[in-house]
């Protein structure tokens, strides 16, 4: 019988059973496709993250990663929580340490830098391997209120409008007036269905915004609908990812270097916190995006395999 060790960390967060839960599946190498898919199923996780030996000497891992549907090229909170997961397990808890390690994804390799320190949670953030682009695709807004059990007139503030952004992982970005308005979405997937497109082979994800958060330090207070097992997310890094792209677009930030809060999940019992930090070169346009927070490990078990 083989046996694969795994970890489970609560992504976004310094809480434990806060943020987002990450399963983490070290020494996958053996594992086919389809058990990979039939583990991700059985955690029922919005992720699991699987680790196998790097394809090249200057990489960490190569990575796969599973939602109980499928497969993705690319996502934020498993490529945060692997990539603390993976220096916790090289070099322990107690070791105060700054390194860089390089996980191998679908979307290509992704850089992480690993902040180490005894008695704190450890923190990571990544170097965006694609940057958001607008997609040609739209949807009414009357569609989009329909699906999220709001008026029309709940959507948009200021110069925001609802657009689709992908960074690798296609969503419909919708702003919506304030944070009651948020707090009183009522998603229906069947509804989303009937109308979501497909970019790239993916479906096109519900993204609702808006401005500031419940923690004074949030620019952004954000949820996320969609169409799997897990409907609603508590922390989903390649939106933030793809978010980028909208709010350079909308908001013009100047040059220089921009330090983002975004805050998902409050919704959910599992507050998390995105920090996303932009650099606006002197055209006006991004010309690099990081995705960072904390991560902690809340369990360890192990994995029979027949």
């Amino acid at each position: 019988m083989t046996m694969l060790e795994y970890a489970i960390y609560d992504v976004f967060t310094a809480e434990r059973y806060q943020g987002n839960p990450l399963a983490v599946v070290f020494g996958a190498d053996g594992l086919s496709d389809d058990a990979m898919q039939t583990i991700a199923i059985e955690f029922n996780l919005s992720e699991t993250i699987f680790l196998l030996a790097p394809e090249h000497a200057s990489h960490s891992a190569s990575v796969r990663i599973f939602t109980p549907g499928g497969e993705l090229p690319f996502a934020g909170h498993p490529t945060v929580g692997a990539a603390i997961a993976l220096a916790e397990r090289q070099h322990g808890m107690d070791t105060e340490r700054d390194m860089v390690t390089v996980l191998s994804e679908k979307v290509g390799p992704v850089r992480c830098a690993v902040k180490l320190v005894p008695g704190a949670v450890s923190f990571a953030e990544f170097d965006l391997p694609k940057l958001s682009r607008k997609v040609e695709e739209t949807i009414t807004r009357e569609k989009l209120a329909d699906s999220l059990g709001i008026s029309p007139g709940d959507i948009g503030f200021e110069n925001h409008v609802p657009m689709i952004w992908s960074a690798g992982v296609p969503f419909a970005l919708i702003p919506v007036r304030n944070l009651s308005v948020m707090e009183n979405i009522a998603y229906d997937k069947r509804l989303w269905l009937s109308f979501a497109p497909m970019v790239d082979g993916l479906p096109v994800w519900a993204y609702p915004y808006t401005r500031g958060g419940v923690r004074h330090d949030a620019q952004f207070h954000v949820r996320m609908f969609a169409a799997e097992t897990i409907e609603e997310d508590p922390a989903t890094g390649s939106a933030a990812a793809a978010f980028s792209g909208a709010i350079q677009h909308f908001d013009a930030l100047g040059e220089g270097s921009h330090s983002l809060v975004i805050e998902q999940g409050v919704e959910m019992g599992r507050p998390s916190y995105i920090r996303l930090n932009l650099e606006i070169g002197n055209t006006g346009h991004i010309s690099a995006a990081r995705i960072g927070g904390q991560a902690l490990c809340v369990a360890r078990g192990t994995l029979l395999q027949a």
